[in-house]
């Protein structure tokens, strides 16, 4: 069972080490520490650990073949095995269902977070060193039917199927950028979805730019080409330098045209094909969680993608003092790079020298995240898909028109702007899913580092529950 909240305050003594997200990277760091000897508290919102790459289903379920919509499913269960046994040893105390939402700046840190599935409940931890590994949202782009029923993220499909053991439906087609379509796909159509077609808006060219960082990495070479071994079984068709320009439908998705993209991403007229299905799983890419950093005054780097991640020094400290990061908020990489990155980080909590192999694993699985995220940048021109009443901002239903309007008409020249001006991100997302695009329609030519006191939506009696020092 988890530790409650009552007794993992930190009043008495305060963690050596807090570890916020229990994905690859958290799970990492908080076994690795643990190995050092120091006294961790992990914290995740989630109900059970292995992070949105390690989604997993309830025992409830009783699912016979979890491992069947995962790959390198023994490492988790190895990191899960060290985590019960140190839980067990007394030197981590594992928190599910917390929502971190405030990190105060403090000897030692504060960390302030709601807790429960529906987080009713609030719950205060002190520790000596802080470890971000709070992971990646996926990047929304949208387009004329984006919000009908039936349309869900890559990862959200994944999430479904791998959590809850459903499809988002029967007929599902595949589109967007990046590696994780072909890993969506292959997990769809192996529990028996069918897939008409993977609509890739890159071409995968921009791989070939770099082929000694291809050859370092000959394991996601083989990953690439078992996911297209796959597919290739179920006559799954790859459509590259495509995108779903408009979803159709009344009730639900019903089809999706799909149009040939230039090297702009601007759609090729009279290349327009309608393809049939019930369902529509899209995405664009990760963008890192950054808020508790970013808050705090830390720097940021741009990644070749278009987002922004913390900026580490060779230890995976941030320029905060005290506080390190690992995984996808150094720039989104995969589980193999997470876990290295959190196991150099617990490893200079605890100063220790970082290992070799983690140190050698860190230096090639980032090239190779640099290479990816170049080859799937986003094309200026995809705001062509757009038209003045396609809803950008869902929470608060505002339209591509309205944000046009904020940027000629009254002046707007930056997201916080058109965010004042229209309420573009204002709702309970808070702009996870808009940010990215709004930022783009806004005309601003460079990403800005998103800063806002809390993290997730808080409820007022637990702000007034705060102490007032």
């Amino acid at each position: 069972m988890p530790t409650s909240p009552s007794e993992a305050t930190g009043a008495d003594r305060p963690y050596d080490l807090a570890v916020i997200g229990a994905g690859p990277a958290g799970l990492a760091g908080a076994v690795t520490a643990a190995d050092q000897g120091l006294r961790c508290v992990l914290l995740d919102a989630g109900a059970r650990p292995g992070g949105q790459y390690y989604r997993h289903p309830s025992p409830a379920l009783h699912a016979a073949r979890p491992d069947r919509l995962h790959h390198h499913w023994p490492v988790y269960t190895g990191l899960a095995d060290r985590l019960a046994e140190h839980r067990a040893a007394g030197r981590i105390d594992y928190l599910p269902q917390h929502h971190v939402h405030l990190l105060e700046r403090r000897d030692p840190w504060r960390l302030h977070a709601a807790t429960g599935a529906d987080s009713g409940g609030r719950a205060t931890v002190t520790a000596r060193a802080v470890l971000l590994a709070t992971g990646a949202y996926e990047r929304q782009l949208p387009f004329p039917g984006w919000t009908l029923p039936g349309v869900v993220t890559a990862g959200g499909a994944q999430a479904m199927l791998k959590a809850g053991l459903v499809l988002p439906g029967s007929r599902v087609v595949v589109a967007g950028s990046g590696p994780l379509l072909l890993a969506a796909a292959a997990s769809l159509t192996a529990a028996g979805a069918e897939v008409p077609a993977v609509v890739e808006a890159g071409n995968y060219l921009g791989y070939a730019r770099r082929p000694g960082v291809l050859a370092a990495n000959p394991a996601k070479l083989v990953e690439a080409v078992t996911h297209g071994a796959a597919l290739a079984r179920h006559t799954v068709r790859l459509r590259r330098s495509s995108a779903v320009v408009e979803a159709h439908g009344t009730d639900r998705v019903s089809a999706v045209t799909v149009a040939r993209l230039d090297r702009d991403w601007r759609p090729v007229p009279g290349s327009e094909r309608k393809i049939a299905c019930d369902a529509l799983a899209i995405g664009h890419g990760l963008v890192p969680q950054l808020e508790l950093a970013t808050e705090l005054g830390a720097a940021t780097r741009q990644v070749p993608d278009g987002t922004l991640a913390l900026a580490v020094d060779r230890r995976q400290q941030t320029t905060v003092p005290g506080l390190w990061a690992a995984g996808e908020t150094c720039g989104v990489g995969g589980a193999e790079l997470a876990a290295a990155e959190g196991e150099l980080a617990a490893l200079a909590v605890a100063d220790r020298a970082p290992a070799g192999r983690a140190l050698s694993a860190r230096r090639r699985l980032r090239g190779f995240a640099e290479l990816m995220a170049a080859a799937h940048r986003p094309g200026p021109s995809w705001r062509d898909w757009l038209r003045p009443e396609t809803e950008v901002c869902r929470c608060e239903e505002v339209t591509a028109g309205q944000i046009d309007e904020a940027v000629t008409e009254l002046g707007a020249t930056d997201p916080r702007s058109v965010k004042l001006l229209t309420r573009a991100g204002m709702g309970w997302c808070q702009g996870r899913m808009c940010g990215p695009a709004v930022a783009c329609l806004s005309g601003s030519d460079k990403p800005t580092a998103d800063s806002r006191p809390l993290s997730c939506p808080v409820r007022l009696g637990d702000l007034a529950a705060l102490p007032e020092d």
